[in-house]
Parts: C-alpha cells; sequence; structure tokens
C-alpha cells in the first residue's frame, strides 16, 4: 500500500511558515524580527535559527510585513528567492540582496527545487510597496506539489476561478485576518477564509496572517485585538463540516513556533 503524503508545517507567526515536502524546505513570506515598520510582534517569539533553514523562500507580494528585506538578508546567501515579476524595479530596497538568486515569476510559472514544484497562482490584493508608490506588481499565492499539494495564499481575497487556478490540495494555509481596525479589499476574513477552504477542497486547513503584528501603541489600548480569527477559522470550517456530507477540512490553529504534520 502506497504511503500517504505527509507535510510538515512550523507557522512562525503572521504569514511566514516553513512547509517541508519531500524533504524540501519552503519559507513563506519571511518576517524573522521583532517588528516591521510601525508594527510590533506581540504574539509569540521572535522566530528562532530553525525558521532561517531553508532551500527556497516564496514572497506573495510586496508589502512589507510579507516581502521583508531585512529578514531576506539573513537567510543563506545561496537560497532561491522567489518574488512576483517586477519586484526589483518596485522595490530599491532590495538591491541589499544583490548577488543573491532572486527569480521573478508571473502567474502559471513554475519553480523546480529538488523534488517540489512551486507555481504561482493568481490573487487579488493590493500590488504596491506602500499606498503612494508608483509601481504596482501582481500578487501572487503559491502551490507546492511534492509528496502532497499545499497552497499558501499569501495575502488575498476570493477571486473569480479561485478553485480551478489553485486545484484541489491536500493543504491551504490562508490569511484570515490582519493587523490593523479593518481588513478592506483584497483580505479575507475568517468566515471567507472557510468558505475559500471548502471551495478548494482542502483536507486540511492552517489559519495565517492574524494575532501577531500590533501597530505601536495598540496592545495596550486592545491587547486581544487580533486574537480571535484563527479561532473563528476552526469554528467556521468545523461548522461547514456539520451541515454538510461533502465538506472534507479539518481546520488547525497553531501558536507561533508550533508544528503540524498532516
Amino acid at each position: 500500500m502506497a504511503a500517504e503524503p505527509t507535510v510538515d508545517v512550523t507557522w512562525w507567526g503572521h504569514s511566514t511558515v516553513t512547509v517541508v515536502d519531500a524533504g524540501v524546505r519552503v519559507l513563506t513570506d519571511p518576517v524573522l524580527t521583532a517588528g516591521v515598520a510601525h508594527l510590533r510582534r506581540r504574539r509569540g517569539p521572535i522566530p528562532s535559527a530553525a525558521a532561517r533553514d531553508a532551500d527556497v523562500v516564496v514572497v506573495s507580494h510586496l508589502h512589507s510585513d510579507h516581502l521583508h528585506v531585512r529578514s531576506l538578508a539573513m537567510l543563506d546567501p545561496a537560497t532561491p528567492i522567489v518574488v512576483p515579476r517586477g519586484t526589483r524595479a518596485a522595490v530599491p530596497g532590495i538591491i541589499r540582496l544583490r548577488g543573491r538568486d532572486v527569480r521573478e515569476v508571473a502567474v502559471g510559472e513554475v519553480v523546480e527545487i529538488g523534488g517540489v514544484e512551486i507555481r504561482a497562482v493568481p490573487a487579488r490584493h493590493d500590488g504596491r510597496r506602500h499606498p503612494l508608490a508608483r509601481h504596482s506588481v501582481e500578487p501572487l499565492g503559491f502551490v507546492v506539489t511534492g509528496s502532497a499539494r499545499t497552497y499558501f495564499a499569501g495575502d488575498t481575497d476570493i477571486f473569480p476561478g479561485m478553485a480551478e487556478e489553485v486545484g484541489d490540495c491536500d493543504l491551504a494555509l490562508l490569511p484570515v485576518g490582519g493587523w490593523g481596525p479593518g481588513l478592506g479589499e483584497g483580505h479575507m476574513d475568517a468566515d471567507r477564509a472557510a468558505a475559500a477552504a471548502g471551495m478548494l477542497g482542502a483536507r486540511h486547513a492552517v489559519p495565517v496572517h492574524f494575532g501577531t503584528f500590533w501597530p505601536i501603541g495598540l496592545s495596550a489600548v486592545a491587547p486581544e485585538e487580533f486574537l480571535p480569527p484563527g479561532a473563528r477559522f476552526v469554528e467556521a470550517v468545523t461548522s461547514a463540516a456539520r451541515d454538510s456530507a461533502t465538506s472534507v477540512t479539518t481546520a488547525h490553529e497553531l501558536v507561533p513556533g508550533q508544528s503540524l504534520s498532516v
């Protein structure tokens, strides 16, 4: 009997996840510091040295809590970094990564590392570095296929053709919250992320992009502001499973630094 596909995941907080499939370590949107811009890490420790152990890095879009140049510079210089096409022109600070293996990709393009295929898929999100930026690049999600299929959504809302673009997946890493008082366009809340998990036929789902960073000063005013979306996502997925005989998704809420094998 063939072995069941196995994926190991470690959530380091926000959108930073290590996915291990077929022995290949894929690191997503690494933020490996105590803060970024006006945000401070208020839940979980600064990621340990283990978070810097990666065979390849994928970056979903230009926002600094996803494309964090300082964190990328902390990685082994030989580690390939996969970014949306146009990143070099849009982010002058990426000059810090000169000499690195930075690979720009567009939707539909594939990068192969070891026994793993990484395919860029669409995302619905703001493609600028910051609100006043002149340049905009197409944000991405990534489907990692080795012994199993893992979808890292980056930061996105549900978009037309999402199920067809992504395909069925064994594991979906889905954004469920944010770090400000409102999510705005181009985001999923917990309920919409649960709907996306069902749409994708994901067998397992882990909520990300919540509960990690607070704007400076807000933790004292609203210490629980950004924690609930993870639990709400699990509740919404569980409720969908109770109400539908066709639901196949099991949701797992992690805490920063926690690992899971599925």
